[in-house]
């Protein structure tokens, strides 16, 4: 099982987002420079999800999701401000899942840790 899952909702169309890819990127720990590392890539599902997006198990670091939302929009008939979205996070404890979702919307976007 991947640990890490994502999860798109369009909240301006009330449906989840189908068809947004999204990449997983390393990019290493805060004191260092390190070059980044793609460890996965996924599209959302018809229930706007990835379930398998990178490795089983995520090492310390700092790591980013990138959400390619451009073309989403352009399929949907939407214009939005945003064409990507990246979230960069540090997973902390010991948790063996990280879930993060996004909400999205043509002006904003919202993202949380979820369960």
């Amino acid at each position: 099982m991947s640990a890490i899952t994502t999860h798109v909702l369009d909240t301006a169309r009330g449906l989840p987002a189908e068809g947004v890819p999204v990449r997983l990127v390393l990019i290493g720990e805060p004191d260092r420079h390190d070059a980044p590392a793609l460890l996965g890539v996924g599209v959302t599902d018809a229930d706007g999800r990835i379930e398998n997006l990178g490795p089983d198990h995520l090492e310390s670091g700092r790591y980013r999701l990138v959400f390619e939302v451009a073309a989403y929009a352009a399929r949907t008939g939407q214009d939005y401000f945003l064409s990507q979205v990246d979230i960069t996070f540090t997973p902390t404890g010991n948790r063996a899942h990280y879930h993060v979702p996004l909400l999205l919307s043509p002006f904003a976007c919202s993202a949380y840790r979820g369960s």
